[in-house]
C-alpha cells in the first residue's frame, strides 16, 4: 500500500500529471458513477440501507415492469407520438430552416435567438399560458395536443441544425441545376436534400430523443389521457421501490443508445460533428 500513497505517487508522475488524473477520475465518478448505480440497482432484488451493495441479484423488477399493461402501453405511446412529433417537425419546421440559410432579412439574428427564449426560464409558465389555449381549441388531452407541444420543444433542433447544413452547401450547385431545367422541388430533394442528410438526421435524432424525455408539458397537458414512459417515471418513483425506478430509466436509455449506435452506422462517425458544424 505504500507505492499508492499520495506523496509518491505526486514526486513520481508530477504535478502536471497528478492533477490531470485527479480531475479526471473526478470527471468519471460523477459521470458514470450515477450510472452504474442505476445499472446495479435494475438487476437488484434485494437492496437496504447502509447497504452499498444489493444483497441479491436478479430479473424480479424487470419481469414485473414488463408485465405491466399500463406499462408497456406508456412505452408504446411515447415511441408512437416521438415519431409523429419527429415526422411533422420535419414537414414543417425543414422549409423554415432552408429559408433561414438562403435568405436574408432584417431580424434574422433576432428570430433565430427567439428558439433559445423557451429554454431560457423554466417551461412550466410556458406550458400554462399553452394550457389556456389548449382548454380554448379542446386540445387538453388529446394526443394532437401533446404532440403540438412535443413540436414546440424541439424546433430549436430541427431548425437550427439543418440550416447551418443547408449555409455549407454552395448555392451554385442549386443554381446549375435550376439552369438545367430542374425545377425548386426537384433541385431541393435531389441536389440540396442529399447534402444535407447529416445535418437533419441529427435534427431528427435529437428530435426523437427529446420527445421521447418530455414530461412536464406531456403530464400538464395529456394527464390523464396520454401516459408515456417520461410521466409513468413520477408514479414509479412514488409508488415503487428503486429498482423498478432504475429498470424504468434503463428502458428510457436503452432506445437513446441504439438510435445513437445506429446513426454512426449508417452515417459514420463524424455524422456528430459535420451535422452540426456552424
Amino acid at each position: 500500500m505504500k507505492y499508492l500513497h499520495p506523496k509518491r505517487i505526486y514526486r513520481s508522475f508530477g504535478k502536471k500529471f497528478f492533477f490531470e488524473t485527479l480531475i479526471f477520475s473526478l470527471f468519471i465518478l460523477f459521470f458514470y458513477g450515477p450510472l452504474m448505480n442505476t445499472l446495479m440497482l435494475a438487476f437488484a432484488e434485494q437492496y437496504q440501507v447502509p447497504h452499498v451493495i444489493p444483497t441479491k441479484f436478479g430479473f424480479q423488477w424487470w419481469q414485473y415492469i414488463l408485465s405491466q399493461d399500463n406499462l408497456l402501453q406508456s412505452i408504446f405511446s411515447s415511441f408512437l407520438i416521438a415519431l409523429f412529433t419527429t415526422i411533422l417537425s420535419m414537414i414543417i419546421c425543414l422549409p423554415a430552416a432552408y429559408a433561414l440559410a438562403r435568405f436574408e432579412f432584417k431580424g434574422k439574428r433576432f428570430f433565430l435567438f427567439s428558439f433559445l427564449l423557451s429554454n431560457a426560464f423554466p417551461k412550466i409558465g410556458l406550458y400554462t399560458a399553452l394550457g389556456i389555449l389548449f382548454y380554448k381549441f379542446q386540445l387538453m388531452g388529446t394526443l394532437a395536443g401533446v404532440i403540438i407541444v412535443h413540436i414546440l420543444n424541439t424546433m430549436i433542433f430541427m431548425i437550427w441544425i439543418p440550416s447551418s447544413s443547408f449555409q455549407s452547401i454552395p448555392i451554385q450547385q442549386e443554381e446549375a441545376a435550376r439552369d438545367m431545367g430542374a425545377g425548386p422541388i426537384r433541385t431541393f430533394m435531389q441536389i440540396t436534400m442529399p447534402a444535407a442528410v447529416p445535418g437533419v438526421a441529427v435534427s431528427g435524432m435529437y428530435t426523437f430523443l427529446g420527445s421521447l424525455e418530455e414530461a412536464q408539458g406531456t403530464l400538464l397537458v395529456g394527464f390523464p389521457e396520454i401516459k408515456t414512459m417520461a410521466t409513468s417515471m413520477y408514479g414509479i418513483i412514488l409508488d415503487y421501490p428503486p429498482m423498478a425506478g432504475a429498470v424504468f430509466s434503463l428502458l428510457l436509455v436503452i432506445p437513446t443508445i441504439l438510435l445513437l449506435w445506429g446513426c454512426q452506422k449508417i452515417f459514420g462517425k463524424e455524422i456528430f460533428s459535420g451535422g452540426i458544424s456552424m
